[in-house]
């Protein structure tokens, strides 16, 4: 057989025609590049699904909060409508009571001044050891001894006050009964007879609301007794534990008045 003999010349003659052949064939016909479209069109697609992916569990998120926003408000306007309707029975609830407790004290009163002793209001006097309503209960004792002491009649008043505390020592008047017990004899300058009434308010009836009134009281007497030691501090001691009265701003008053005196 013959053989035949290639130069070397001849076969770099050869390379280059083959990779001339590969140099001219077309991008779409190339493999390499439709492998590589191919590829990137895959890439692109599962891209746009993940994107799609997350925006639907984004979108549904959203939707359950919206649903679970709805709920709250729902559980919010029922809890404030249930909280309106309970302070309007509330409000009722007081209003009646309130209207209820104003006709019995009406009742209350009404009663008192009509069963109060008619002789001793009207001109009569009191008999030592005799209530001013005989047989008739602390209410209507006590507002009989008041209208005495307004009509300015206060001898009778006092005694009133005192046969009103001996019947009635449990009843829950009786710290303003002994309250105007004393008034009775500081408004006719009996100071000397009102201070041991004014003090036993405040010994007796240490919870009282007149205990200020009457604090107040002590050192005004002792202040007219000229006791002005024991008058200032009686004021003193309102202003300190009763700052927001108007006892408390009296004794401001008469301590400023007893400065500048002197005393």
């Amino acid at each position: 057989m013959l053989r035949a003999r290639v130069t070397a010349p001849g076969m770099a003659g050869i390379a280059l025609a083959v990779l001339a052949g590969c140099q001219m064939v077309p991008p779409e016909e190339d493999p390499v590049y439709l492998k590589q479209v191919e590829i990137d069109n895959r890439l692109v697609r599962v891209e746009r699904i993940v994107d799609n992916q997350g925006l639907m569990n984004l979108v549904g998120q959203l939707e359950q909060l919206q649903k679970e926003n709805a709920t709250l408000r729902n559980e919010v306007e029922t809890l404030r409508n249930a909280v309106d309707q309970g302070g309007e029975r509330q409000r009722q609830l007081y209003l009646d009571i309130d209207q209820r407790l104003q006709a019995m004290e009406q009742r209350v009163n009404a009663e008192a001044r009509a069963s109060a002793a008619k002789p001793v209001l009207e001109g009569g006097s009191l008999v030592p050891g005799q209530l001013p309503v005989p047989g008739g209960g602390d209410r209507a004792n006590y507002q009989a001894a008041f209208e005495l002491l307004k009509q300015g009649r206060y001898d009778q008043a006092s005694l009133a006050f005192r046969q009103f505390l001996a019947a009635f020592p449990d009843s829950n008047l009786s710290d303003n009964a002994q309250y105007w017990l004393a008034e009775s004899y500081y408004v006719t300058q009996k100071f000397k007879e009102a201070l041991p009434e004014f003090e036993a308010v405040i010994a007796r009836y240490p919870q009282s609301r007149k205990v200020p009134d009457a604090l107040l009281k002590t050192g005004y007497c002792n202040y007219e007794m000229k006791r002005f030691e024991a008058a200032r501090k009686a004021l003193q001691t309102v202003v300190k534990n009763y700052a927001e009265t108007t006892a408390a701003r009296l004794a401001g008053q008469r301590l400023q008045v007893m400065a500048s005196e002197g005393h």
